[in-house]
């Protein structure tokens, strides 16, 4: 699973969660990493996070063995960006701040880079007002841990260059992503909106007393999410159709569907609702570590992927035959 980039230098700003995901994953790839992040406590931070994800990097058959030899930490913002091949941004989710970054970004860093925000829902038209140049900006944005989950949405603003959207897609592929081109800007994406649309009915039906959250989870890991990480809804549906496939199924069971959209729940996180999902989740989760758990659910992740990978192999029935 290991491919080469073009790229040599990343910068990465911001040492966070996705910070360090990103940092990792470049790192693990060949690249020299410089990373931006004024906190005082963001080297430690950082070569925590590293050893904390080096075991799923090596899972995915990536070199993790001595990478922090490339790595450095750059509190400038200016500096650290002067001689990146690619900009990697993951700063707070505040326009102003953004808009901020990026504007020192676009002043310092050479004219070649890749100019890439993580920003999981604000759009690139907004954090490019601030730029002389804005159709360098990309919206790169990652599925959390970008180190292990596939997908990168990337995303234009009203002006950025096409190029630079395939310069990204190329980018993302060549350390084995799998990126998306979104044909046009929307608030928050398409697998946050996703995600977000399926959890308000999870929290509707947990709040309602229809089912805890540990057996919903249950419900969904052992149905739909096992169905729709081999086949995407609307290929699922065009298999539920039979023969007569997509078509078949909206004529005879669309309407079905549509009838009951008004009645699903539209659930607020007010006082009662918050204290119900604390709750639930102290019960089902308090008795291991956060970080146990994580790992073993990127275990999982790993797992589930080298098995569809396995069978995205196998010949077709007029290639055997």
């Amino acid at each position: 699973m290991h491919a080469s980039t073009p790229y040599r230098r990343a910068a990465v700003i911001g040492g966070g969660v996705i910070g360090i995901s990103w940092t990792g994953l470049f790192l693990a790839h060949g690249m020299d990493v410089v990373v931006s992040d004024p906190r005082p406590d963001a080297r430690e931070q950082v070569l925590a996070g590293l050893d904390e994800i080096a075991p799923a990097l090596a899972e995915l058959g990536l070199p993790t063995t001595d990478m922090a030899d490339r790595l450095r930490f750059e509190p400038d913002l200016a500096t650290a960006v002067a001689d990146a091949d690619v900009v990697q941004e993951n700063g707070p989710e505040r326009l102003a701040v953004k808009q901020e970054i990026w504007r020192t970004v676009e002043q310092a860093a050479p004219a070649h880079a890749l100019l890439a925000t993580s920003t999981s829902g604000i759009p690139a038209t907004a954090i490019a007002e601030a730029m002389r140049q804005p159709e360098r900006l990309v919206v790169g944005h990652p599925f959390n841990p970008p180190h292990l989950v596939p997908l990168v949405e990337i995303v234009p603003g009203e002006r950025t260059d096409p190029q630079v959207l395939l310069e990204a897609r190329d980018f993302y592929a060549s350390l084995g992503k799998k990126p998306q081109i979104l044909r046009k800007e929307i608030p928050g994406f398409v697998a946050n909106r996703l995600q977000s649309a399926l959890f308000r009915e999870c929290v509707h039906l947990v709040a309602e007393g229809v089912v805890t959250e540990a057996e919903l989870d249950e419900i969904v890991t052992a149905s739909i999410g096992l169905r729709w990480a081999v086949a995407g809804p609307f290929r699922t549906f065009h298999l539920g159709g039979g023969p007569g496939g997509l078509p078949h199924f909206l004529q005879h069971l669309g309407r079905a569907m549509e009838a009951a959209w008004p009645g699903l729940g539209s659930p607020s996180f007010d006082e009662p609702t918050v204290a119900l999902l604390t709750a639930q989740a102290e019960e089902a989760f308090a008795g291991e570590p956060v970080g146990d758990l994580a790992a073993r659910r990127d275990r999982a992740q790993i797992a589930l992927m080298r098995a569809l990978a396995d069978t995205s192999h196998e010949p077709t029935e007029e290639a055997a035959a």
